[in-house]
């Protein structure tokens, strides 16, 4: 890995966080950015109740994906061609998945009532919704109650859906409920763009079980 593709503050933050970057292989790698993620993870600080700290934990962790997600791509080297015919990006692609991780970082304390079609502000532990339009339907991963109050906080919901149901449906419905309301969103522990082509490729791509013979 060359180190000039980065810039001293990066490599900086490296040798901070990941060790030396000249011994950091790609399973060296997964395995510090997992306890990474598990050590600085925003909701650690949320005992703090504290709207600067969490401001504070929720830039450091950002900062700490940000750098991740350079080193892997320095990692992995030259991205590979998109998908050839056949793949899941094709008409005939077949998606399904029972309880996708979706976790969504936000200041906007409404935002899991809206994502659950709730008038009230009263969400149960197992609670779920059925995205319109779809047979998919999202669980919501713990009970709330009222307005959280001085921090980001962090919404953990599971996606299930079955070869009948269309992503692009499900991806349209998603981005536009978090389309200037939350400020990152994490599918099946990866960092995604809060816009539609992401969120319907993260999905697709996460989901796909093979191809339907043409008719």
């Amino acid at each position: 890995m060359n180190p000039q593709h980065f810039t001293p503050k990066e490599r900086e933050d490296i040798s901070k966080y990941f060790g030396e970057l000249a011994a950091l292989t790609s399973e060296s790698f997964k395995k510090i950015k997992k306890q990474l993620q598990a050590k600085y993870h925003p909701d650690n600080f949320e005992k703090f109740a504290d709207e600067t700290v969490q401001e504070m934990a929720t830039e450091r962790f950002q900062q700490i994906e940000k750098l991740a997600e350079k080193l892997q791509k320095a990692l992995d080297g030259p991205p590979t061609p998109a998908p050839a015919a056949g793949g899941y990006d094709t008409e005939f692609a077949l998606f399904a998945f029972d309880k996708m991780k979706i976790e969504i970082m936000t200041r906007h304390k409404d935002l899991k009532y809206h994502l659950f079609g709730s008038r009230y502000r009263w969400l149960a532990y197992g609670e779920s919704f059925k995205i319109p339009g779809t047979k998919a339907k999202i669980i919501t991963d713990e009970s709330y109650k009222g307005q959280s109050m001085g921090y980001i906080e962090t919404v953990r919901i599971y996606l299930s859906f079955g070869k009948e149901d269309e992503v692009t449906a499900i991806a349209t419905w998603l981005f536009e409920k978090l389309e200037g309301n939350a400020s990152m969103l994490i599918i099946e522990g990866k960092k995604t763009k809060i816009n539609f082509q992401d969120i319907s490729h993260a999905i697709k791509k996460t989901a796909f079980i093979g191809i339907e013979a043409p008719k």
